[in-house]
């Protein structure tokens, strides 16, 4: 079993959805989580994450983490030895997924509430890796400022999914499909 498999056997969809929808946790669908977000179908997560390619130790930002549950499958990639960082922006929404964290045990992955105006997490900058599961219309600049060198960042692009890849101040990116998500929308309050 590789990597992204084995994240997906370690944490059960069912743990990170509303009670109403845990029966449905098995169904390839994105299912509602509140605000109006909702858990993206495993299908697409697991290919946000054999793009994102998150290795053992690396340091990750998860932006619209929602139910925690990206967050923690990430979490599983990095390992004890990496640090993962989740932020979202509906502060209900980010204590409801940062108690479905606390249900796995990876004391090096968090999930807050983001900071009101800021994408991402400029003060704990650079990631190796960002991951964004909301719909931009146009690529960040926030968060390729956010990016180590060599690092990789996936977010959705007006539908496309993008990949843009530092490799000091070069960023070359590159379309790998199209998917369907909720809009990144603004951090200004």
């Amino acid at each position: 079993m590789d990597a992204v498999a084995a994240a997906f056997a370690a944490t059960p969809r069912e743990a990170f959805l509303p009670e109403g929808e845990r029966e449905r946790a098995d169904d390839d669908w994105p299912l509602p989580i509140g605000h109006g977000q909702t858990c993206s179908q495993p299908r697409t997560v697991e290919d946000l994450l054999r793009l994102l390619a998150v290795e053992p130790g690396q340091r990750v930002l998860d932006v619209g983490a929602g139910s925690g549950w990206t967050t923690a499958l990430i979490a599983h990639l990095t390992g004890p030895s990496g640090e993962v960082v989740g932020v979202e922006i509906e502060p209900d929404l980010a204590r409801w997924g940062a108690g479905n964290l606390a249900t796995v045990d990876r004391p090096w992955a968090t999930l807050r509430a983001a900071t009101p105006g800021v994408l991402g997490d400029p003060l704990h900058a650079p990631y190796d890796r960002i991951l964004v599961s909301a719909d931009a219309r146009t690529l960040p600049r926030a968060l390729l400022d956010q990016l180590a060198d060599r690092g990789r960042l996936v977010v959705p692009v007006r539908g496309a999914l993008t990949l843009a890849v530092r490799s000091g101040d070069d960023v070359r990116t590159s379309v790998h499909g199209y998917y369907r998500f909720v809009p990144l929308r603004d951090h200004v309050r």
